[in-house]
């Protein structure tokens, strides 16, 4: 399979993770969850509930998943939204916490904010969920990009395209807020994707990354998937991510100077395809 750094180098598009079967079960998903959103989002907007539906806040920008409780929280609140949930239930937890990180710190109340979600899948909730705030009426303005991604695709005024999270070509600037879901533990050049991340972000705008984690991150020698090595971030590495966000001019929103900061009392994610147990960690900068 095609590794993230080699398609980037050549300019194709990279192989889709799973094989040809998973391809289709995505892409089926995806033309569901899409049709969903672009009916309720216009019901909605007849009934005007777009305009006042809270925004989330059973998730810190920056935190650690520490508990099964804590994922099923997130879930609770995104049907209390009436927001589609992903089918992994756990991955609900840290998009509702970008998504409410976005809403809070990058956009002004008037959902106009410009947000693009790196090494995006157009069967996320990110993207899906911020269109039903009533993000993405200009043209563009919400964007997922990935290598993965051949011809430009639109669904209900978001626009998927082929691209590298480590090179948007993107103007500087350009975007209120970038949310990275679970992506950078796939092979990413971490300090690569957090300059371009700062480069492509206005002052003020705000990056979310998720990854997965553990505080004592289990041994994951020999086990691939996506292309790469499967990477589990521990607190050394995050305490490194951090240190690199800094010197790239982006601000950690939250602290985690703590001594229980990184830690967690239960490891609430399992991965089949490589049999591991381990948790999810949210991290917010602000570009200064």
């Amino acid at each position: 399979m095609t590794t993230p750094d080699e398609a980037s180098a050549s300019g194709q598009v990279a192989a889709p993770p799973g094989g040809p079967l998973l391809a289709v079960a995505k892409r089926a998903a995806e033309r569901v969850l899409w049709g969903r959103v672009a009916l309720q989002r216009r019901a909605e907007a007849r009934r005007g509930y777009a305009a006042n539906r809270p925004v989330p806040t059973t998730v810190p920008p920056t935190a650690v998943l520490r508990t099964a409780a804590d994922w099923e929280a997130a879930v609770a609140e995104g049907r209390h939204l009436r927001l589609p949930l992903h089918r992994d239930l756990p991955k609900n937890w840290d998009a509702l916490g970008a998504v409410g990180a976005v809403l809070r710190l990058a956009d002004d109340g008037s959902r106009s904010a410009r947000v693009m979600d790196a090494g995006s899948a157009r069967y996320s909730p990110v993207l899906p969920w911020l269109r039903l705030y009533g993000l993405g009426s200009a043209p563009g303005s919400l964007l997922g990009i990935n290598l993965e991604f051949g011809s430009e695709v639109h669904r209900d005024g978001v626009v998927f395209r082929h691209g590298d999270v480590t090179a948007t070509g993107l103007p500087d600037g350009s975007l209120d807020a970038i949310t990275c879901m679970s992506v950078i533990e796939h092979g990413v050049p971490v300090e690569a994707f957090l300059r371009e991340s700062a480069r492509v972000l206005r002052p003020g705008g705000v990056l979310c990354v998720s990854t997965d984690y553990d505080q004592s991150p289990p041994d994951t020698t020999g086990r691939t998937a996506y292309g790469s090595e499967v990477k589990i971030f521990g607190p050394e590495d995050i305490r490194e991510l951090v240190a690199t966000a800094e010197s790239a001019g982006l601000e950690l929103v939250g602290d985690l100077a703590t001594s229980d900061a990184l830690s967690h009392s239960e490891r609430p994610v399992h991965w089949d395809r490589v049999g591991q147990d381990y948790t999810f960690i949210l991290l917010t900068f602000r570009r200064r």
